[in-house]
């Protein structure tokens, strides 16, 4: 009685808040801790001589003692009771101080925090007996399950939650290949089949040793290139430094044995891929679509893969399914080769020391998945589940796997109801779309470890914003980044939508991949390969590059932070009919040039340009309901200070406009009570809201997505009042918008405007009545 009092005594100092996250999960919310800066010192204990305790004895006392640590978290918070009404002011400052933070957080999570409308539901307060309860049973869940419960008190929050418990089960160091399956001849033969199969992809490419004269010229030379037409890619470029590109043909049929699966995923994939085959596949291609038959041949060759043409409407799930294989495979292969040589050094006679045992990296992982948002790591989970059961009967063991889902997972009820989006929004923003994460997966053949440490992953999927946390920034006393040294795999999928969050977090992660560790991390250095020891990694990585459109910052990384040997391999298609095409409304379209000198000029010129040749001409009361739309936030920032400088009347609207100023802009936009209003990209891409009362548009740069264009101008007709309007629409553009110009208004009106002498030109859309 006098535990639970005391207890009871503890929650009394809670908020609302804390309370409910103490009786979810067991914990303190990390946001709330109030842990002193100066952790408590060790004490060491000494057993008497005579003490003849039990292991089983042993074990219950650091349960009890880690009860004791979770106990001592808890009184660091504020013991002093408080009333209902003092908790109720301490919840709404909470909520305040929410809401200024979610104003001025990273870019990365943001607006993806705000598309998603979270949010605690606050008025739901549990008993406090019940939430004692809750958190004991909680707490025991976790302790029984393996969970550490401990914190980290220096730095005053709760550690990141890690599988402690299997790490025996699948550590690659003391595992067999005859103990990870019933089937020893079975998993021997599986597992020495890169050894049988010299032809084998995965062998080729592990298996090459380069020189240092390689190294050197795919550092210094330019690469040479050359083109191909395939049935679906369309036009690909091959590029390698080495040797002269060989270009690749697109294979009709594909033969599952020339592929070199490992064994599960011949039966799985089948089955796995079957909603993207149509009846009109052939029965020698049952396997693949044409679009991942092309996409696989390319993979398979460790050639790095650029494909700029993912939609997440038509092909986006064909694509993950696709590289999911690819991974995956790699993976069980790499595994296999170490269980299978684990146990012939087991066997080995003790003195005889041999070097055909090098098979590993300086540390685990193999695989980097970054994808945007929980959804996406959650189907790639699932998908690699649903490769590795062969049949219902033999179900694999996923670890932490309800966790997984309670974190990953989205309910449905939380999407509002009633809310119209374009089918592409519906599709990219799909279930759980928090931008931070990352997650370490660990496979073995029958068994799969969620919530892996990163040292004992194979798979780590992650948000760059996930990744930008953990690895830090130079100064920083907590940062990591050594689990990057081994990277073999990299696989950037949606890679136009970190151009919406945060690109440097992207730019940050290519610094840090592939470099020496900093630590061993208890690495057997006789296991390693020569290529990580020479610090070579970089030259065998292969990179898989997924976009939905071509940009100049997306190439960059394609081509300065790619090493691959093997060589590349881009899709380079052109665009034939620009968006301009899908304007419905009668509308003029006037298209300026700019003309500057270099590249770091662009932004400065265009803002000269605008305010002294285009401002001038809507200063005019007559010219009023003008929408400026405008892709960069530095642009935005500069012209909101202009037009506020020069007392313009105009209201503004982006990514960090409260809900209730985005109304009054547009009301005060629609009515006229505001001539002007500034518009950025991002929160057109994040909210997609319909701006009514548009009669003048200006595009102070072409936009990153080519069907926003169509989309804006098609807003004009959401206030069509049967009042005779008229209607324009300025665009301004440099030589170095190219892509984007092409994208817009096709690849051969983009050339000729480009190249003409002229710096106006003008289209005009729509049927006149």
């Amino acid at each position: 009685m006098g535990k639970r009092c005391g207890r009871r005594a503890l929650l009394r100092g809670l908020s609302k808040r804390q309370k409910r996250h103490l009786r979810e999960f067991g914990e303190e919310h990390p946001c709330h801790d109030e842990v002193p800066g100066r952790p408590e010192a060790t004490q060491v204990c000494e057993l008497s001589d005579n003490s003849d305790k039990s292991s089983a004895e042993s074990d219950s006392e650091t349960e009890v003692e880690q009860v004791s640590v979770y106990h001592k978290l808890l009184a660091t918070l504020k013991t002093s009771p408080e009333s209902e009404s003092e908790e109720e002011e301490e919840d709404e400052s909470e909520s305040e101080a929410e809401e200024s933070e979610t104003e001025m957080d990273s870019e990365g999570s943001l607006e993806t925090r705000e598309a998603g409308g979270g949010g605690e539901d606050q008025n739901d307060v549990p008993e406090q007996e019940e939430a004692a309860d809750m958190a004991e049973q909680t707490l025991s869940q976790q302790q029984a399950d393996g969970i550490d419960t401990s914190c980290d008190l220096s730095r005053g929050v709760i550690e990141e939650f890690t599988d402690v418990k299997h790490e025996s089960e699948f550590s690659l160091e003391t595992n067999f290949m005859e103990e990870e399956s019933g089937d020893c001849n079975a998993d021997k033969r599986d597992g020495s089949s890169s050894q049988a199969f010299p032809e084998d992809p995965f062998k080729q490419h592990m298996d090459k040793e380069l020189e240092e004269k390689d190294v050197e010229k795919i550092s210094t030379l330019p690469k040479t290139s050359s083109q191909s037409q395939w049935p679906w890619l369309g036009q690909v470029t091959f590029s390698s430094t080495l040797e002269k590109a060989k270009t690749l043909k697109a294979d009709k049929e594909v033969d599952v044995k020339q592929l070199y699966l490992h064994k599960p995923l011949e039966s799985t994939w089948p089955k796995v891929n079957k909603q993207f085959l149509s009846s009109v596949n052939k029965p020698s291609d049952a396997f693949f679509t044409p679009l991942q038959r092309e996409l696989f041949c390319i993979m398979n060759t460790y050639r790095d893969l650029f494909y700029p043409e993912r939609n997440a409407l038509t092909n986006g799930e064909e694509i993950r399914h696709a590289y999911c294989l690819h991974a995956l495979n790699h993976v069980l292969k790499a595994n296999s080769q170490v269980l299978s040589n684990n146990a012939k050094k087991r066997n080995q006679k003790p003195g005889t020391d041999s070097d055909d045992h090098r098979d590993q990296g300086l540390t685990r992982p193999k695989v980097l998945m970054i994808v945007p948002f929980r959804e996406c790591a959650l189907r790639i989970v699932h998908l690699f589940i649903s490769l590795l059961e062969v049949n219902d009967k033999r179900k694999i063991d996923v670890s932490n796997k309800k966790r997984f889902k309670g974190e990953f997972g989205s309910d449905p009820e939380e999407k509002p109801p009633n809310l119209k989006r374009p089918e592409d929004y519906e599709a990219v923003f799909a279930g759980n779309i928090d931008d931070h994460f990352r997650i370490g997966v660990a496979i073995l053949q029958k068994s799969m470890r969620l919530y892996a440490p990163f040292y004992s992953s194979d798979i780590i999927i992650a948000s760059p914003l996930g990744m930008r946390t953990v690895i830090g920034a130079e100064g920083e006393k907590k940062r990591d980044f050594d689990f990057l040294s081994s990277i073999e795999i990299l696989i950037i999928d949606q890679a136009d939508i970190y151009l919406m969050q945060n690109w440097e977090h992207v730019l940050h992660l290519m610094k840090h991949m592939n470099l020496l560790p900093l630590d061993s991390h208890g690495v057997d250095f006789s296991r390693v390969r020569m290529l990580n020891l020479n610090n070579w990694c970089r030259y065998y990585r292969q990179t898989l590059l997924f976009s939905a459109l071509q940009d100049p910052q997306v190439n960059s990384v394609f081509n300065k932070h790619c090493f691959n040997y093997m060589g590349q391999v881009a899709v380079r298609n052109v665009p034939l009919s620009g968006s301009i095409s899908h304007v419905v409304v009668q509308l003029p379209h006037v298209f300026r040039r700019l003309e500057t000198e270099s590249l770091t000029s662009v932004i400065d010129t265009r803002f000269q340009f605008f305010i002294d040749k285009v401002l001038p001409e809507y200063r005019d009361a007559i010219m009023s309901h003008t929408l400026i739309y405008i892709p960069s936030y530095f642009d935005y920032v500069r012209l909101r200070n202009y037009f506020k400088k020069e007392e313009l009347n105009f209201t503004h609207i982006c990514e960090y406009t409260k809900k209730a100023g985005v109304c009054r802009a547009r009301r005060f936009f629609l009515k006229g009570e505001k001539q002007f209003l500034l518009f950025t990209e991002r929160f057109h891409f994040y909210k997609r809201y319909t701006i009514k009362g548009i009669r003048n548009l200006i595009f102070y740069e072409l936009p990153t997505y080519s069907h926003f264009y169509s989309e804006i101008c098609n807003m004009m007709k959401a206030t069509d009042n049967g009042v005779d309007a008229t209607w324009t629409c300025t665009v301004l553009y440099s030589k170095y918008d190219a892509q984007k110009l092409a994208a817009v208004v096709g690849i051969e009106r983009a050339a000729q405007m480009l190249q003409s002498k002229k710096n106006v030109h003008l289209f005009v859309t729509g049927e006149s009545e």
